[in-house]
């Protein structure tokens, strides 16, 4: 197996959060894993720019103004065209209703904020190639 890092060069990333410290801080671990990074800071914005974009896997917050991470995610799935792409649910609350109802609505995974680079890169690569095998 390659390099961990280089395994995810090319790969477009999609970070959802009203949070800009959560939004630069992602897309600089992920740039520097080689990632195409997309930032929204809503789930209005996000839902135009994965229209246009198409990223191969999408970070969500949850609490966020407008449409929150589970409207969005729930939103994102029920799209035929994007269906199968991963949504990974970002919380500050590790709670267990919390990660059931993303479940619910139809998320892979949950991931508790503050990450660490480790668990992001880990959370994309367990769940981006599993999207594009299917391809």
């Amino acid at each position: 197996m390659q390099n961990a890092d280089a395994d995810l060069s090319g790969l477009k990333v999609m970070v959802v959060d009203d949070s800009k410290t959560i939004r630069r801080t992602a897309e600089t671990l992920l740039k520097k894993a080689g990632c195409e990074v997309l930032t929204a800071e809503d789930g209005f914005e996000a839902l135009s720019v994965i229209a246009d974009n198409h990223p191969d896997l999408i970070f969500v917050d949850i609490m966020m103004p407008r449409l929150d991470g589970y409207q969005t995610c729930a939103l994102v799935k029920r799209n035929e065209m994007f269906r199968s792409t991963p949504v990974i649910m970002l919380s500050s609350k590790d709670g267990l209703f919390d990660r059931a109802r993303g479940r619910v609505v139809g998320s892979e995974e949950y991931l508790t904020k503050p990450f660490t680079k480790e668990e992001l890169l880990d959370v994309i690569r367990k769940h981006a190639f599993t999207n594009s095998d299917a391809a």
